[in-house]
């Protein structure tokens, strides 16, 4: 799966985000990515960030 980095500054500057989780029987697979959104985080990585 490629990285888009403009869609996802589209889908994170929208005040709420929902997820949608299916479960069903069977084989299955998942991939779930999360971050530290805090104050303090995005200052630190936004000073070095070109």
């Amino acid at each position: 799966m490629n990285f888009d980095e403009e869609k996802t500054k589209i889908i994170l500057s929208e005040k709420e985000t929902k997820i949608l989780v299916e479960m069903e029987d069977g084989d299955g697979i998942g991939t779930a990515w999360g971050c530290d959104l805090t104050y303090e985080y995005v200052k630190i990585n936004g000073d070095y960030r070109t």
